[in-house]
């Protein structure tokens, strides 16, 4: 028999594309492809692209260049695009002639047969989008290196189709998945000891599974049915949508221990004109009320955003409005990204992208600059108080010390002892900060 055909896939992009990656090797793996980590010993080399700023695609085109040279030192290697880029320019890079298969988020099962099926002159493309696919049926591969944190997909799509935005293009229309099989796999990762699972989804709050002679099961139900695999497994979600969180999915935060109380919450503007450009769908007050509610259900709850500075037609009261909304909520941490037009996007149609670079960098560092002292109070804060925290491993700064989150998603580091490792729950005081860390120490408890 000929050795198995090594694959290696780099991830760019958000939790949603690591997720993918790892229904990839799933898939491949069931058709004799193994993992590598090692581009160079590779049968295959492929990149999962990100299509949400330009940025990220012009590093897949400089990746496809180094991709090459290994084609050309090596023929045989078949390299492959796929997820959202593949979706959006799948005849440009094809017409490079240095990529050998394209394939979109919902044709990944189609994998091993287009692998089968690249000759050099026949490159193989499935981009085509699904209104059903939702991968519930494949375990993946765990690519983590801590094995103490899991994503969980809950559903594919989004149907909100904000101005700025490719995500419905790439990935096509909501659909929630099926939650028993949500409920198997957070069963699978906790047998095999992982301690976090976190639930992802383009909008988790708008989750919904139907069918027939059953309740619907809500984004609030299925929180609920994962917090009970066990009360060792801490339950993390993202992305939630402000339109759409409910009080009863912070009340079910609130009953269990183990669903982390940290919710991120794009905001993307202070500006009710500008929201509704996005077509966000609600209102800065609205936010605030959101904002309030949590606060007053979950006191001490975690808050991060997304915002985007310089979006077409923002003027600079628009840019104060944003500034001042930032100062009233005080998130921890905060996305802060200038706007970047997207092809094929309503904004892109419609919205000429008319504040000047200079106007747009400047905005974004004062919202920087906003936010980092903003986040250093966050964390000041929480000094002398007392948080579980999940270690994850030694620190990035000092191999001698452990690294964990606590329950508001905030860093913590620590002391480490020969006892502890992955996996383990330990007790901090916080004795100090930076903008980002809780520095703490290991209590008696």
């Amino acid at each position: 028999m000929s050795d198995p055909r090594k694959i290696y896939i780099e991830t760019y992009g958000c939790q949603m594309n690591v997720n993918d990656t790892e229904v990839v090797f799933a898939i491949l793996a069931r058709h004799g492809y193994v993992r590598t980590e090692e581009m160079d010993e590779a049968d295959v080399i492929m990149a999962n692209t990100c299509s949400v700023r330009d940025n990220a695609e012009q590093r897949i085109w400089g990746r496809i260049e180094v991709f090459n040279l290994q084609k050309r030192a090596r023929p045989g290697v078949v390299v492959g695009i796929l997820g959202c880029m593949a979706e959006r320019l799948k005849d440009k890079l094809l017409e490079t002639r240095k990529v050998d298969l394209v394939a979109g988020p919902d044709a990944y099962r189609r994998l091993p047969e287009m692998l089968a099926a690249v000759r050099p002159d026949s490159p193989q493309i499935d981009v085509a989008l699904s209104r059903d696919e939702t991968y519930a049926d494949i375990s993946p591969v765990r690519t983590d290196r801590n094995g103490v944190s899991a994503f969980i997909s809950i559903m594919r799509g989004c149907n909100n189709v904000c101005s700025y935005c490719v995500v419905p293009y790439t990935r096509g229309v909501e659909r929630s998945r099926d939650p028993r099989t949500i409920v198997r796999e957070a069963c699978e990762v906790f047998s095999q000891g992982y301690k976090e699972v976190t639930l992802l989804g383009q909008n988790v709050d708008s989750y919904c599974w139907k069918e027939e002679g059953r309740p619907d099961v809500s984004f609030a139900d299925l929180l609920e049915m994962v917090s009970q695999v066990s009360p060792e497994l801490r339950v993390r979600f993202a992305t939630s949508n402000p339109q759409d969180i409910s009080d009863a999915v912070l009340e079910t935060m609130a009953r269990h221990e183990n669903i982390c109380k940290h919710i991120h919450l794009p905001v993307q503007s202070g500006s009710n004109r500008m929201l509704e450009k996005m077509r966000r769908r609600y209102t800065r007050e609205w936010y605030l009320e959101r904002v309030a509610r949590i606060r007053e259900i979950l006191p001490g709850c975690g808050l991060t955003t997304d915002v985007i500075a310089g979006f077409c037609s923002e003027t600079e009261e628009d840019h104060l409005l944003t500034l001042s909304l930032f100062e009233k909520v005080g998130f921890d941490t905060a996305f802060m990204f200038q706007y970047s037009e997207r092809p094929g996007t309503i904004a892109a149609r419609k919205y000429p992208d008319d504040v000047d670079p200079a106007t747009k960098t400047r905005r974004l560092n004062e919202i920087i600059a906003l936010q980092n002292r903003k986040s250093l109070e966050s964390y000041r804060a929480d000094i002398g108080k007392r948080f579980k925290v999940l270690v994850e491993g030694p620190s990035k700064k000092n191999p001698d010390e452990l690294c964990g989150r606590a329950s508001n998603n905030k860093m913590c580091v620590f002391p480490g002892l020969p006892s502890l490792k992955p996996g383990d729950y330990v007790e901090v005081e916080v004795t100090g900060c930076t903008s980002a860390t809780l520095l703490c120490k290991l209590t008696d408890a």
